[in-house]
């Protein structure tokens, strides 16, 4: 059989790129094609994603640091009409990590990931939110919650992860996957806007509400489906064996059909 084409999305957010493509490399029978912001968003415009049999999003596009502030941009009308195309004819897709902060203009991106990291103060889900919260290297188990699933397939029932963890709203994740064992309270998280601002790890006068401590799932995008998982913040996660094996059964799932390849 033919390699399946994955299609992989970055930048808009710093990664480590050699262990990054290290994690690429580990998903066999694959051929991978990986495009780096801005110039991704151009070539998905022009049809990069018409043959891809999964899109790995990995990117944190619409976005500039400067001044403190957090200045946005919507996609461009020709890339929102690609990426609406792709899920509208079945297309499947993986969202790893800071995915959910993407494209802050654009509200029908956070509703196909089913949930939003805001920068700053604004809406999602029609609701007013306070920006989000982030915290780095947190060590916590990832719970499996439905170990017959075939995204969880082969994994132990609990396993430990040292990550960065959201504090973030998340809304119609139809299927809950994982969970972690953390609280997801305002004292266990750090404001973002105030780290933009130049703050960094402060959380004065941030008061928060409580969020889900789900930290993967699925949810039908379209015609196709999407699997949302939030660690992969760094090189400790793309070589985790556990979350290598998520990943590679996410996008077993998400492109199931041979005839596509």
């Amino acid at each position: 059989m033919n390699a399946r084409r994955l299609l992989v999305l970055s930048g808009g957010h710093p990664y480590d790129a050699e262990r990054f493509a290290g994690l690429l490399a580990s998903f066999t029978g694959w051929a991978v094609t990986h495009l780096i912001h801005p110039e991704a968003e151009t070539a998905v415009a022009a049809g990069a994603a018409n043959d891809a049999n999964a899109i790995l999003f990995y990117d944190m596009p619409g976005y500039r640091f400067e001044g403190g502030k957090a200045a946005t941009r919507p996609p461009s009308f020709t890339y929102r009409r690609a990426i609406t195309d792709y899920f509208a004819r079945g297309g499947g897709a993986v969202a790893m990590h800071h995915a959910i902060a993407g494209w802050a203009e654009w509200p029908e991106w956070a509703d196909m990931l089913g949930g939003r990291f805001l920068y700053e103060p604004g809406e999602a889900n029609g609701e007013a939110h306070l920006d989000s919260g982030y915290r780095h290297e947190v060590r916590y188990d990832a719970v499996v919650l439905d170990p017959g699933h075939p995204v969880t397939a082969g994994l132990p029932p609990h396993f430990p992860l040292c990550d960065e963890l959201y504090l973030a709203p998340i809304w119609g994740a139809a299927k809950p996957l994982l969970r972690a064992d953390h609280a997801f309270v305002r004292d266990n998280f750090y404001s973002a806007a105030q780290a933009v601002a130049g703050r960094m790890f402060s959380n004065i006068g941030w008061d928060h509400r409580p969020e889900s401590d789900l930290i993967a799932w699925e949810k039908a995008v379209g015609a196709g489906r999407l699997v949302y998982l939030q660690p992969g913040d760094g090189p400790a996660a793309y070589a985790d064996p556990n979350l290598r094996r998520f990943i590679a059964n996410a996008l077993a799932h998400v492109a199931p059909n041979p005839a596509r390849s």
